[in-house]
């Protein structure tokens, strides 16, 4: 589905960039934003809202939009800048690196959620965007890939965690190997959860 601002914007030949954000939730690893500049001469058909996509199908869009985006960038904010800043403010700073990494500067750029970070841009948000904005479906995609390979390459190393599975969200059995094998350095500290296991002296990884 395409906006008429979106479609405006590109008969302008105006360069439109949408923005999302993947990991507030988890309660590991860093939140990683992305920011992508959709060729409206290079439609990317199945372009939605990453979280309605089969893991699949969002590694086969992820290929297409890095090969077929006039550009894309992703940006992180570190689990250390989450614990300082809260995950709003983290995010906020995610998406701020990601649009200011892009190698074309946008003329409008369109937020998913309701909140948007500083930039020198015109930006506006737009609630469930990923569902209705193309190119932020597209960021939502680049940004939910990259942080699953994070999850999966973290994995290797610590496979106790089960990271390869629910990717850091608190599930069950997550919660249960945090419980038995402690909390890593790669943990958020200030999120509930891991903060509760901290104070019960579960702070330091064990095998």
């Amino acid at each position: 589905m395409t906006s008429d601002l979106f479609a405006a914007a590109d008969a302008d030949g105006a360069h439109v960039c949408g923005v999302d954000e993947a990991g507030r939730g988890p309660l590991c690893g860093p939140v990683v934003a992305a920011a992508v500049i959709l060729d409206p001469t290079r439609p990317i058909a199945g372009l939605a809202d990453s979280k309605k996509l089969s893991a699949e199908a969002r590694e086969r869009l992820a290929t297409q939009i890095r090969e077929h985006a006039l550009a894309w960038a992703l940006g992180e904010a570190s689990v250390e800048e989450i614990d300082q800043l809260n995950i709003l403010h983290a995010t906020m700073l995610a998406m701020q690196r990601a649009v200011m990494a892009l190698k074309l500067q946008p003329a409008q750029v369109l937020v998913d959620g309701n909140r948007c970070p500083r930039l020198p841009y015109a930006v506006r948000a737009i609630v469930k965007g990923d569902a209705t904005e193309p190119a932020i479906s597209a960021a939502s995609i680049l940004a939910k890939t990259a942080r699953d390979s994070m999850m999966r390459t973290l994995d290797q190393s610590w496979p106790h965690y089960g990271l390869a599975l629910h990717k850091g969200y608190p599930t069950p059995a997550h919660l249960a190997a945090l419980e038995k094998h402690g909390v890593a350095p790669f943990y958020r500290r200030s999120f509930g959860p891991v903060r509760r296991l901290i104070e019960r002296g579960c702070g330091s990884p064990r095998p």
